[in-house]
């Protein structure tokens, strides 16, 4: 009776605020078109984040920003140099231009031709539609100092721990993020993190047509499983480099301290080839899948005698949908990085990710703490990506 009573509580709380979503998004649609037209400043004005308050960061979540200090007073990114096909002066430089190979792939690049994002190599050109000129090579507009899509996000949109997964995302969801970068309404909340600057210069320089390609590409993408999840109570020892976990051994001797540590299942193959076949294993501690599963089916509802206890949060499902893989233009999370997860959700928390569709997630995890932020990114992301409609994500 119980489980009766509190299936039928969840399913009417679903539906209430499924229909409070669906209002939103029928008013932002409607006021969309006559924000565009308005100066940015005005734009950030509506959003609250000209002045956001202060951020909260004895809370960080440090690991998912790649990060294992927090920010002294007046830490700032330094910008990220475009990159180039030049020689380093500290490595071989016969090494640095040989050919190089990777399983399955008919290709062959040099570490010059890896590290060269402004002509992004492609190991599995078969895996994917053509990239379009910005995928490949970047804004036009930056000449120099452009950088390919694909150079971060890999050309099948997979992405990496420390950046986004753009792969499979619906076209006008996409195209919003672009435009939020554009009007200041998304910013990284710690400071430090250089790549959410360099984004922000890549939008600004893109043309309303270069983010509609990029947008159809990787929306016509099929995102498969990319990360495994393991529950432990010991890590591999690490370090960090860019914003991403190494592992400097293989045996778990570091305890894993209530954090999701995520690293190349490969390191040659993921960082330094640049493999889009190498995925990446996240440790999270043991138990966080299960609480993780409460918090995004439930919110963390209970059922007490005969007395309802309302959950700390808003079911995930309720707007992810039961399998988690996007409703309309909400985005699919099943199987996407946990750092990347967690840092999306603390941005959002803390007012630096803004913007008209952000202020229900406003609502629905104003009250998690850093423990639930672990558990609902190991849960999300230990979940199978399944295969959607092309057709379905294309739409506007």
């Amino acid at each position: 009776m119980k489980r009766y009573i509190g299936a039928v509580v969840l399913g009417l709380a679903c539906f209430a605020l499924g229909a409070t979503f669906q209002r939103f998004y029928d008013a932002r649609k409607a006021a969309e078109a006559a924000r565009a037209a308005r100066p940015v400043p005005e734009i950030a004005k509506d959003h609250g984040v000209v002045a956001p308050p202060p951020i909260q960061f004895e809370h960080e979540p440090l690991w998912a920003y790649g990060f294992d200090t927090r920010p002294a007073p007046g830490d700032k990114a330094q910008p990220q140099a475009p990159p180039n096909r030049n020689l380093r002066p500290n490595e071989d430089a016969g090494e640095q231009t040989r050919p190089r190979h990777v399983s399955g792939s008919k290709a062959a690049y040099s570490l010059v031709d890896v590290r060269d994002g402004q002509n992004v190599i492609d190991w599995f050109p078969s895996d994917h539609p053509s990239m379009p000129s910005v995928v490949a090579h970047g804004p036009a507009r930056l000449a120099e100092k452009t950088r390919g899509c694909g150079s971060c996000h890999l050309p099948n949109g997979k992405g990496r721990p420390e950046n986004a997964q753009p792969g499979g995302l619906p076209v006008p969801y996409f195209m919003r993020q672009i435009q939020d970068f554009r009007n200041g309404l998304r910013h990284t909340a710690d400071p430090r993190k250089p790549n959410t600057n360099t984004m922000v210069d890549l939008a600004k320089a893109m043309t309303d047509d270069e983010v509609r390609a990029a947008a159809e590409y990787f929306s016509a993408i099929k995102y498969t499983p990319w990360i495994r999840v393991v529950e432990t109570e010991r890590v591999p020892k690490t370090k960090i480099s860019g914003n991403l976990f190494l592992p400097i051994e293989q045996e778990r001797t570091e305890p894993i301290a209530g954090r999701i540590i995520e690293m190349p299942e490969n390191v040659e193959q993921a960082e330094t080839l640049r493999n889009p076949h190498s995925g990446f294993v996240a440790y999270a501690p043991v138990g966080s899948i299960k609480k993780g599963q409460d918090l995004v089916t439930t919110g963390g509802m209970r059922v007490v005698g005969n007395e309802i206890i309302q959950g700390k949060s808003t079911p995930c499902i309720t707007c992810h949908g039961l399998d988690l893989m996007g409703v309309a233009d909400v985005p699919p999370i099943a199987g996407r990085s946990p750092s990347y997860l967690v840092r999306q959700i603390w941005d959002i928390q803390q007012g630096t990710r803004n913007g008209a569709a952000v202020q229900l997630m406003k609502m629905a995890i104003a009250k998690l703490n850093e423990e639930d932020l672990v558990n609902i990114a190991a849960y999300v992301s230990s979940r199978p990506p399944r295969a959607l409609r092309v057709e379905s994500r294309l739409t506007n």
